[in-house]
């Protein structure tokens, strides 16, 4: 379209006067305007003077600063770029992608054409969006190829115009080739060998959270929403899939294929994904949804378990949302090479094999994992895909809610999976995180791509999934439900924020029950109390001191290192809850008081003897009592371990040890407690218990340290005990496994001779003597410390198809105390994938933990190649690699290496996690050392 009739006229709007011959006031009009025109010279110079670097001396400016234009990046070309932010403007948006692909899988690179149907509303000179790795061949704008502009690193390009573009939609066309990424983002190649020992490769998509960019030029920002339709060119031998049903198949020339999809519902970038694979696929028609599981053809047996468990997930989920499903299929793929767990791409789920393909040997456990991976997933369907957040700073919208509808939707569905034990765990690891100054409220500003990988994390994750459990426990019956399909169905396909879904929640009812009201005597909002705990970081400490009837509740912000707070006035509003000797196991029990300010009082009835606070730990809070009270509790656990839920139970374990850790409590009083241990024979507190001990067993290992009276004397009978044939109880296996690995790592009991005679009996039988799923790390890793057992370990992962035995055959070949054998591990034969597997694997013994931080130096910038920086692969590399530290020596290794000049990532907010974790290692020791000795 020629534009030329929208031109503005380039005349003044004042024309110069002719001289007249003589003289003349000027007018009032001229006047005004001349001070005007001083104004706005006066303000160019102001403008000058104070850009960055400028240095205004009698020669001027230096000639950096001479224009506004020098705030502008330049881009490959060495032309200005029009835009000077990470986050893209407003002014465009996408309406609808036609995206063709056609992936060359021999060569590993693939060829593209995007047309962008785009709206403009604001009138722009430029159109601003992402484009990373890509080499762009042609590009026209409504018909007319135009000139691009790129600049690398925002992964931005632009297109400029001479004038304003006026409101209303227009059409962007680009052409592009690419690589098939080699890392795990972007439009990635794959490959994997099978039973034949032929090599087969594939094609995946790994877009979130910002590698949307890389397969196609997009506004790659999850609030630009927009619909896609997409086409896909292929070899016959494979299928391709996308996030919609396939509409037809056009054979082309040269035996090619040319699949299409329908057009899309309205979806951010993130979402969208394609597979060209050689796949094979079971189906299930549920709610009028066609469900799929696709796995390489090897392993078509193993996904019949996936499939029925997302059918009744889905099921469950579109009645308790009340809010179907929208999409008339859902395919759920086993990728053989995927680093992340799973991603929620909508209609098109990827998973690693481990997390959605179950073999005939899987245990139940095994299971546990993939149900609450599919469950994690499909709740993801509506929260994340049908309502989005608006920006990576309230992920938690995503992600903790997603966590939390999992662990719910499991105990409805799934009953026998004993999965409430694993969300106390999950709540357990968020408060250690969160109780380090490094960490970050759950809602936090991000802008760079560093940041923006760095909030996936136990934060956004476990604690945004344990808020949500401690508001519904607050809400009265049905509320929070309530609010969350009031919630889905205003914001249905939309982007929000933290404080629309506070206000769906209030909207519903009134927030609190008339018993919390009685305790308030005021009517909260939902947003005043949450906003407490999203905003600021961290958690607060409750402190109860009993005087007779009289109880003082304190609050303040706790940090396991005190010494590093900076911060005394934040407040969080907490809805107590607790029990007492009179009622103190069933939830009619529970009484509830809320605090909002730094102190309250609480009457008690006269004859109350002792006080338990955050009943079943349904609160993000930890609680310290009184000498008295932490006397009295002790004391009735140790008359009756029933007095208190196992949860309850679990949780004293967890707040003693992180009060012991932190200084405000003595080893010799965690010691006091776990006096209460022998008597103990629920999974929740035992394996706490064991994981706080084991904790404290790998950092004395690290000092050559070790003794083993104090675990043979207080566990060593339960140990003695355990059965090693097969066991059905997920519970009783969850036990089984922490109390055996703990045994057979420490060779307590003669554990390790059971489980070298195990190992011994499935390998002599050709694997036909099954040894049971939940022992098979364990066993692998006794076998793996003999020079016999490890190379026969090596040969079962080179040849098994199971994907599950094979992760915990590779954990045991790493766990090995000979470092020759794990140099010689062969990385060709491990997937990258499992390196930081295979890193926490080294690290956990005393032969490797040393070797493990030497090799992450030596390679780190090969590391942060392959694996994002900020990302959750190099989070988990990095605290592997030193959370065992705890010597001077460790400490300024790990702050030189991370100050040197050139250190990739030096300013991750993991870093200074890791350094403060040292420290607080090293105090702990110091502080505690001389009383490990006597009692460990």
């Amino acid at each position: 379209m020629n534009r030329s009739s929208n031109q503005r006229s380039v005349a003044s709007s004042y024309t110069r006067q002719q001289h007249s011959g003589s003289c003349s006031k000027p007018s009032t009009k001229t006047t005004v305007v001349g001070v005007l025109i001083l104004v706005l010279v006066a303000s160019m110079f102001m403008v000058i003077y104070f850009l960055p670097g400028c240095t205004f001396t009698r020669k001027g400016c230096q000639k950096t600063n001479l224009t506004m234009d020098s705030i502008y990046p330049i881009s490959t070309s060495g032309e200005l770029f029009p835009w000077t932010e990470l986050r893209l403007p407003p002014s465009v948006h996408p309406v609808h992608y036609n995206i063709s692909l056609h992936p060359n899988l021999a060569l590993m690179t693939f060829q593209g054409c995007v047309s962008i149907l785009v709206q403009v509303l604001h009138e722009t000179k430029n159109i601003v969006l992402h484009s990373s790795d890509m080499n762009i061949s042609k590009v026209t704008f409504e018909g007319k190829e135009v000139h691009v502009l790129e600049y690398k690193p925002w992964q931005q390009i632009a297109i400029k115009f001479p004038e304003d573009l006026k409101k209303g939609q227009y059409v962007l066309n680009i052409n592009y080739t690419a690589k098939l990424s080699n890392s795990y983002d972007g439009f990635y190649n794959s490959s994997y060998v099978d039973t034949n020992g032929t090599k087969r490769v594939l094609a995946a998509t790994q877009f979130e959270p910002l590698a949307a960019r890389k397969a196609f030029p997009c506004f790659d920002e999850p609030a630009f929403k927009s619909t896609f339709t997409i086409k896909m060119t292929r070899e016959r031998k494979y299928i391709s899939l996308s996030n919609m049903p396939k509409v037809k198949t056009t054979d082309l020339k040269n035996g090619l294929q040319e699949d299409e999809f329908e057009k899309s519902v309205k979806m951010s970038n993130y979402l969208v994904a394609f597979i060209v694979a050689e796949f094979i696929g079971v189906s299930n028609n549920v709610s009028k949804t066609m469900v799929s599981v696709y796995a390489i053809p090897d392993k078509k047996d193993q996904v019949q378990y996936a499939l029925d468990t997302a059918c009744k997930l889905l099921e469950f989920y579109n009645t308790f949302f009340e809010n179907d499903y929208p999409l008339s299929k859902l395919d759920l793929v086993a990728i053989p090479d995927f680093l992340a767990g799973a991603m929620e791409n909508w209609g098109l789920i990827t998973f690693r094999e481990t997390t959605l393909l179950v073999g005939n040997n899987s245990s139940s456990i095994d299971k546990q994992l993939v149900t609450s991976v599919i469950a994690h997933e499909l709740a993801h369907q509506w929260f994340g895909n049908l309502v989005t957040m608006r920006w990576w700073n309230d992920l938690w919208l995503n992600e903790g809610f997603a966590t939390y509808m999992q662990y719910m939707s499991i105990e409805t569905v799934f009953p026998d999976l004993n999965i409430d034990t694993e969300f106390l765990n999950v709540r357990f690891k968020a408060l250690t995180k969160d109780a380090l100054n490094s960490s970050h409220p759950v809602s936090t500003v991000v802008s760079t791509p560093e940041q923006v990988e760095e909030m996936f994390d136990s934060v956004s994750y476990e604690k945004g999934a344990s808020i949500l459990l401690m508001l519904n426990a607050t809400l009265t019956d049905g509320e929070f439900r309530k609010g969350v399909i009031e919630y889905l169905q205003k914001y249905n396909l939309s982007n929000t924020e933290s404080e629309d879904l506070w206000n769906s929640l209030s909207q519903v009812r009134p927030f609190l029950s008339e018993m919390n009201l009685r305790c308030l005597k005021q009517n909260l909002s939902v947003s005043e109390m949450m906003n407490t705990w999203t905003v600021h970081k961290g958690f607060p400490l409750v402190t109860v001191k009993r005087n007779g009837t009289q109880v003082t509740l304190t609050q303040e912000h706790f940090l396991l290192n005190a010494e590093n707070s900076t911060d005394d006035s934040s407040l969080w509003h907490i809805p107590l809850t607790y029990v007492n000797d009179s009622c103190s196991f069933l939830s009619s029990c529970k009484q509830v008081f809320h605090l909002k300010d730094k102190t309250a009082t609480l009457k008690l009835p006269d004859q109350v003897k002792w006080l338990k606070f955050n009943f079943k730990n349904d609160g993000f809070y930890i609680v310290h009592y009184d000498e008295e009270g932490w006397k009295n509790l002790i004391d009735a656990l140790k008359g009756d371990v029933n007095v208190l839920s196992c949860k309850d139970r679990a949780a004293l374990i967890n707040n003693i040890f992180t009060l012991s850790s932190s200084g405000k409590v003595s080893f010799r009083q965690v010691l006091n407690l776990m006096d209460y241990i022998r008597n103990e024979t629920e999974t929740a507190p035992l394996t706490e218990a064991l994981f706080q001990l084991g904790q404290i067993y790998m950092l004395l290992d690290k000092r050559s340290e070790l003794n083993l009276s104090y675990i043979d004397d207080h566990f060593g009978s339960l140990m003695a005990g355990q059965s090693w044939d097969l066991e059905s109880s997920v519970s009783k296996m969850t036990l089984r496994s922490a109390l055996l690995e703990m045994a057979c790592s420490l060779n307590i009991r003669n554990c390790s001779t059971q489980a070298k005679h195990l190992f011994d009996q499935w390998f002599t039988s050709n694997k036909t003597s099954l040894i049971p799923s939940d022992l098979m790390r364990t066993v692998f890793k006794v076998a793996a410390q003999t020079d016999e057992g490890w190379g026969k370990l090596l040969d079962t992962y080179k040849h098994s198809i199971n994907d599950q035995e094979k992760r915990k055959t590779l954990e045991a070949l790493a766990s090995t105390q000979d470092i020759r054998k794990i140099i010689c591990l062969d990385g060709s034969e491990i997937q990258t994938q499992e390196f930081p597997l295979v890193i926490n694997a080294i690290c956990k013994n005393f032969a490797g933990y040393l070797y493990a931080w030497d090799f992450v130096k030596e390679n780190w910038d090969k590391i942060t190649q392959k694996f994002p920086v900020g990302s959750f692969a190099i989070q988990s590399i990095l605290m592997s690699a030193t959370s065992q530290f705890s010597t001077k020596t460790h400490l300024t290794e790990t702050q030189n290496f991370f100050t040197s000049p050139g250190t990739k990532g030096s300013q991750m907010r993991i870093v200074r996690e890791a350094i403060e974790t040292i420290k607080l290692n090293m105090r702990w020791m110091e502080k505690n050392l001389n009383t490990l000795q006597r009692w460990l």
